[in-house]
């Protein structure tokens, strides 16, 4: 195969713990060849079908300078997305208007004829916080809303919340208010923006000491291992990106019973990778833009996360 992978800066990877390096190694090994741009590198030009100025990239398998490029600039080479044999876009959040029009131009692309990964049109239908109520019987009281009143009432109600916004990503925005409501005004105006933006509300689950759950689903099954992203210190939040500690551990049956009710839904709708968030027995997220912890497992488990990637794309591109 020749895999077209949309991404961030590749300089900005850290290689040892980038799941994306990992995909690119497997691929590598196995003998398929990429080639790497970034969003900014896509356009779509009247009677033209969608491009990308692209770098043809080999892995040196050096920690440093770690890949090699044929074109020292991506201008040099455009192609369209077409044209290979498989699109996958693995560009971090934010899920900002620049990211969704970059959902738009790959939804073109596979109307071209483009196979992409995840579908375009499912990362849109599946926001990150909101997408978890659908499935109500696998979450915990849960509130989306601008109202700073509902936000009171849901306090009264739960006494224990966490507040954060719809567009997070890392921990960022996540606020904890304990039974004496302390600061809960300031937070909300904070977070609304005076009625201007909405919120998600949760009830606070005590089990988040013992880890925030990243379950990731390939092709609809689930990998063997989660990745219990602990929080430290007098943290509340566990991501990694804050200082949490990541421990890889056997599903638990919670786990499992999630990740096998969802699994096949999502992946009929276009999702090859998803990433579960569980704290407890609680779905709490469902990541689809670029879920990680890969390497993570991996080092700490054996389990070849990106191996079972590599098979679920070689399948699909069979089709």
């Amino acid at each position: 195969m020749h895999i077209l992978i949309i991404a961030d800066p590749l300089e900005s990877f850290k290689i040892y713990k980038d799941t994306t390096f990992a995909m690119m190694r497997e691929a590598q090994k196995r003998g398929h060849t990429f080639s790497v741009c970034e969003p900014k590198d896509i356009r779509w030009q009247q009677g033209e079908k969608v491009t990308a100025f692209v770098r043809d990239i080999t892995l040196t398998g050096h920690a440093t300078n770690w890949f090699t490029a044929q074109q020292s600039h991506p201008h040099e080479r455009p192609q369209a997305l077409a044209e290979f044999d498989c699109v996958v876009m693995r560009k971090d959040p934010p899920f900002d208007s620049e990211y969704f029009y970059s959902t738009h131009l790959l939804q073109q692309a596979e109307r071209e004829g483009a196979k992409v990964f995840n579908k375009p049109q499912a990362v849109r239908d599946h926001p990150e916080k909101l997408a978890i109520l659908e499935f109500p019987q696998f979450i915990g009281p849960t509130l989306v809303t601008r109202d700073a009143s509902d936000i009171k009432r849901f306090h009264a109600l739960h006494k224990d919340i966490i507040l954060k916004p719809l567009d997070g990503m890392g921990g960022m925005g996540i606020f904890r208010v304990k039974e004496d409501g302390l600061n809960l005004g300031s937070i909300t105006e904070t977070l609304n923006k005076d009625g201007a933006q909405t919120v998600m509300v949760q009830k606070f689950l005590p089990a988040i000491v013992d880890g925030d759950k990243r379950v990731l689903v390939i092709a609809g099954k689930p990998v063997p291992y989660s990745l219990a992203r602990i929080p430290q210190g007098g943290e509340v939040r566990g991501n990694l990106a804050v200082g949490g500690k990541g421990v890889a551990q056997p599903l638990s049956a919670r786990d499992r019973e999630i990740a096998e009710a969802l699994g096949p839904i999502l992946s009929a709708r276009g999702l090859l990778l998803v990433g579960l968030d569980i704290i407890g027995d609680s779905l709490t997220e469902i990541n689809v833009t670029s879920p990680t912890c890969f390497q993570e497992i991996f080092d700490q488990t054996g389990f070849d996360v990106a191996a079972m990637f590599i098979d679920a794309l070689e399948q699909l591109v069979k089709i």
